[in-house]
């Protein structure tokens, strides 16, 4: 569970960080100077944040790891194959169902906007 919202939060911060990069980006020369300073203050945040959620993965890595090892002391090889197989795939698996939520809200925004000009 833990691994499920660290990955998430990871996945949402870098989102909006890229999301404020791309709108700091295509900022033109007379944008105003507020709006410049509250997205670079945002882009500070999102950083920190980002790191602070790194190292909250290393801790659960850390915690995994432990738990793999008392999980080895009970369980027969094959078993203990397939946990390792899940664990691992689960960050992977929360990235691509994350990547695929994203792509269908995109697609549904622009059936939206497709339905709006017609």
């Amino acid at each position: 569970g833990d691994l499920d919202k660290v990955v998430n939060l990871l996945l949402s911060l870098s989102g909006r960080l890229a999301r404020v990069e791309t709108a700091l980006g295509s900022l033109g020369p007379q944008a105003r100077a507020e709006d410049e300073l509250a997205l670079r203050e945002k882009q500070r945040l999102l950083v920190a944040q980002l790191e602070d959620a790194r190292e909250l993965k290393e801790h659960v890595g850390r915690r995994e790891e432990a738990v793999g090892a008392m999980v080895a002391r009970y369980l027969p090889a094959e078993h203990l194959q397939d946990y390792q197989h899940f664990v691992k795939m689960k960050s992977a698996l929360i990235a691509e169902q994350r990547e695929l939520e994203e792509k269908i809200k995109l697609g549904q925004e622009q059936l939206r906007c497709l339905r709006e000009s017609l």
